[in-house]
């Protein structure tokens, strides 16, 4: 059915390829499930769970982006890893307009797909206000503002983004607060200046990872005071 390079067996429950993370090739499922998920606020919720002869990871052949979900083992499961080269070949026979289109086609569900997450993870109470906070990138600290905050994570305001899956540290200031609520996150979408229309305004969105559980009770007692459901 297809030309495989190898075949891969994992047990239940063993992640197969991680949400944010690299990577370019194509699996079909031989025998066992794969399941299919995403993080959001902290949460994992399950898009769809993938048979024998089902294939998953084409986005990120495609359209050379990171990955988009997580796909996990359900039971012990075999999958075969589609030969790269096959298909690099097949797709260089396509004309140059046609491998165009689908390269594009497979950024917008790449975009798509962060964008669901984008409004899923406004489904619950968020602070619409400018925070203060600084967070460091691999060159500098940088200070920039919250456009809105849950106890789950926040959106901050930036015309560089970190990319997706990247893990960082960030110092969020609170009114009335001495000190800065000391939090490890995750990038969980990012949206460049480029890529910005109206009310979406360029910057990412965070999940939080850790915090002190002073802080969490801190932030969850603010975000319960002051929020509204957006």
């Amino acid at each position: 059915m297809y030309n495989l390079a190898s075949e891969e067996t994992y047990e239940d429950g063993q992640v197969i390829i991680k949400e944010g993370s690299s990577g370019d090739w194509i699996y079909v499922v031989l025998s066992g499930e794969v399941e299919i998920s995403k993080t959001i606020d902290g949460s994992k919720f399950v898009v769809e769970k993938l048979g024998p002869g089902d294939t998953f990871g084409e986005i990120g052949f495609m359209g050379s982006v990171k990955r988009t979900a997580t796909a996990t083992a359900v039971g012990k499961t075999t999958l075969g890893v589609i030969d790269r080269e096959f298909i690099l070949a097949e797709f260089n026979k396509l004309s140059s307009d046609f491998r165009a289109i689908i390269v594009s086609m497979a950024k917008k569900f790449e975009k798509m797909g962060s964008r669901i997450t984008e409004l899923s993870t406004r489904q619950t109470t968020r602070v619409k206000k400018s925070l203060s906070l600084t967070y460091k990138d691999d060159r500098a600290f940088i200070k920039a503002y919250t456009g809105n905050v849950s106890s789950g994570g926040l959106f901050i305001r930036t015309e560089n983004p970190l990319p997706q899956g990247e893990q960082f540290f960030l110092k969020l200031q609170l009114p009335d607060v001495s000190e800065p609520l000391k939090i490890n996150c995750e990038v969980v979408w990012s949206r460049r200046k480029s890529e910005a229309t109206g009310t979406r305004l360029p910057g990412m969105g965070v999940k939080f990872l850790e915090m002190s559980r002073q802080d969490s009770d801190v932030l969850r007692k603010y975000v319960t005071k002051t929020g509204q459901f957006i």
